[in-house]
């Protein structure tokens, strides 16, 4: 029996480093190993193309950009690439929002091809821009066969998916297990405190920008009594002023600014922790509430739309949700938690490896991609192009 050949298309490809990328990465690696052959096409992050081709079999063809605009990396060689390309393909696998990938997949010859939209979020920062792309945007989802949402939340709430519903099919994004084996044997868990500060950390960790909301945890700290500590990891444009909140409100005994945590240093910050905390006031999904469920810890997320961050954290199972912007509704849900902190450590660990680990993604995509693929005479037998 024949298998199907996928291209994914991207805006760039690690090492450079991102959420989409990294799912690109896993369904890369994770998809070749099933025995598909799944190959990238996705923008350099400099002015020259390359082309590698990993150990897992898959090609790698990065094409060169003339820089970003509108956080959309200009490269018109990657139309010129996939025109060539794509002939050698069954499947097009296309994440969004990316508008070149969109272009480019509009000017080449897709008769006879399987495409399926991953859709990360709408574009919501460049809505003047959105009004120039939104044709493109139509026609591709008129066009596809089948529209990934990372959330069932989010295809419902999305007011671009909601006309396409029926081809829409929900795979939450999943990532590894990077807690110790040792923890199911531990759970539920309360972290040891500090023997010399006894202080309980409330761990929050993202790129410091206004959309994460961390001026608002910052500022929940003045409802907290003295055994809670918050501790902010990451760096970016919003350092300087959160530096200035906390000084303002005599809050640097309670509020530690971390820095950029790398990779290898997480699990610890994840371990040490009492209750991870999201304040986001816009937020499409938020990958790191997995990584604190799968050390089982209870989490706080805000309450948006669109968004799937508060179907990753369920109300009251995995932690609490809260209204956005609302520093004492974040206090008050750190009280609730502590309630009945052992049952929401373990419902937390038990929700993350119920729905969110990277093979139960990777096996939902492989059944996506087979089952499109064996439909292939029905689905593209109405000649569409």
């Amino acid at each position: 029996m024949p298998l199907p050949k996928i291209l994914q298309l991207g805006k760039f490809y690690p090492p450079d480093i991102g959420g989409i990328e990294s799912v690109m990465q896993d369904i890369c690696d994770g998809i070749n190993a099933r025995g598909l052959i799944c190959d990238v096409l996705c923008s350099s992050s400099s002015y020259s193309f390359s082309y590698e081709i990993l150990d897992s079999r898959a090609r790698i063809y990065r094409t060169k950009s003339f820089g970003k605009l509108a956080s959309t990396s200009i490269t018109p060689q990657m139309i010129f690439t996939l025109q060539k390309l794509i002939k050698a393909y069954d499947i097009i696998h296309l994440h969004l929002p990316d508008p070149m990938a969109n272009l480019a997949l509009f000017l080449s010859d897709i008769q006879g091809k399987l495409i399926i939209l991953h859709w990360h979020s709408d574009i919501i920062k460049q809505k003047h821009l959105l009004k120039l792309y939104a044709p493109l945007q139509s026609w591709l989802l008129q066009r596809a066969h089948s529209i990934i949402a990372t959330s069932p939340k989010y295809a419902l709430e999305s007011a671009f998916l909601q006309p396409y519903c029926d081809k829409c099919v929900s795979i939450p994004i999943g990532i590894d297990d990077i807690a110790p084996s040792s923890l199911e044997s531990t759970l539920p868990q309360r972290p040891a405190q500090s023997k010399k500060e006894e202080k309980k950390i409330i761990f929050a960790l993202g790129r410091l920008a206004q959309n994460k909301g961390f001026i608002y945890l910052v500022q929940s700290a003045q409802y907290l009594p003295d055994e809670y500590e918050i501790h902010i990891g990451g760096d970016g444009a919003l350092h300087s002023k959160l530096e200035a909140l906390i000084n303002e409100h005599k809050l640097s005994h309670k509020v530690k600014l971390l820095g950029r945590i790398t990779r290898d240093k997480l699990a610890k910050h994840y371990q040490q922790c009492h209750i991870f905390v999201l304040p986001s006031i816009q937020e499409s999904y938020g990958v790191v509430l997995l990584e604190a469920m799968s050390f089982g810890k209870p989490i706080i997320s805000t309450k948006l739309s669109p968004s799937g961050s508060d179907y990753v954290n369920a109300h009251n199972i995995s932690g609490i949700v809260v209204p956005p912007k609302s520093p004492a509704a974040i206090a008050q849900a750190i009280r609730e938690i502590e309630r009945d902190y052992e049952r929401f450590s373990r419902d937390a660990r038990a929700r993350f490896l119920q729905l969110f680990t990277s093979e139960k993604m990777l096996d939902s995509i492989y059944e996506l991609y087979c089952s499109l693929y064996a439909s292939r005479e029905n689905l593209l037998g109405g000649g569409q192009s």
